[in-house]
């Protein structure tokens, strides 16, 4: 049995969040942390951009008036609203067994667990078959959008890239991963209720019309899981499919944990010089 650590803290800032992920990663190309899936939430809600992607891309003025964060990603693709949903990370060395072998054998290892979990909860889910790219893929600090991008629509859960799961042919968990020096970090976030159009209030388009269509578009495409059960699933029974899949699908046995007190300062060191800066969030 490979022997992972399970981590799930509570509702955190994005700036906070994404510095514990890195902080977990560090810890890990150390040899001082075993492999972790983290479970959590944000509070508030947060956009989170990905690591390539313009600041341009957000309308500041909608974001504050909604009381929302914005932060920027470790890993690659485009713009998430994280609210009413579980978000996993998934960090550990590029040699553990089921991160080896490069990005799209990995993410595919790990979208049959995410598969298998969101069968349990008894949702009919398919993996988007390989398309020719992982979209949402950062290697080595390279995005696969690199350089300054702006989308045609900044919105990720609009369209399924390679091995992400749908539902009835509707995007249900967006993922994106980062290889790096130091390990393997994979995000994912699968919204459990409330509106996806959200999101369309927090960017910038060229003009209404833009933002309604966006919006139309995103309906048509992306889901959540209320919307398909059609009952509220609670955040405790999503994390619990989530344990059970990684658990069956790819011969896990995990260790409940706690973030270490060396993890937790390199956390909070992590937030004042990179996460909560605005060098590291406004890159254009």
């Amino acid at each position: 049995m490979n022997t992972w650590r399970l981590l799930t803290t509570p509702p955190s800032s994005g700036a906070w969040n994404m510095a514990v992920d890195e902080s977990i990663l560090e810890h890990i190309y150390r040899g001082e942390a075993l492999p972790t899936l983290r479970l959590y939430t944000w509070d508030p809600p947060c956009l989170s951009l990905g690591h390539a992607q313009s600041f341009a891309d957000v309308d500041m003025e909608r974001v504050k008036a909604h009381s929302w964060e914005v932060v920027r990603r470790l890993t690659g693709g485009r713009a998430i609203l994280h609210t009413d949903e579980l978000t996993y990370s998934v960090t550990g060395s590029a040699e553990e067994s089921i991160l080896a072998g490069g990005v799209l054998e990995s993410y595919n290892r790990l979208a049959q667990a995410l598969m298998f979990a969101m069968r349990e909860l008894g949702l009919p889910v398919e993996i988007k078959e390989a398309v020719g790219h992982v979209s949402d893929v950062t290697a080595q600090n390279q995005s696969s959008h690199a350089g300054s991008v702006t989308y045609v629509n900044p919105v990720c859960f609009e369209v399924p890239s390679t091995y992400e799961i749908t539902v009835i042919e509707k995007k249900l968990i967006g993922s994106a991963q980062a290889r790096k020096k130091e390990g393997v970090l994979q995000h994912g976030s699968l919204p459990l209720t409330g509106d996806l159009t959200r999101i369309c209030d927090a960017l910038i388009f060229k003009d209404e019309a833009s933002r309604k269509n966006a919006a139309e578009r995103l309906l048509a495409r992306a889901t959540t899981v209320e919307s398909i059960l059609g009952v509220e699933t609670s955040w405790e029974k999503a994390a619990q499919a989530f344990v059970q899949g990684f658990e069956a699908q790819l011969g896990i046995h995990f260790q409940r944990g706690e973030l270490s007190r060396s993890e937790s300062e390199r956390a909070e060191e992590l937030v004042k010089e990179k996460y909560a800066n605005p060098t590291w969030t406004e890159r254009s």
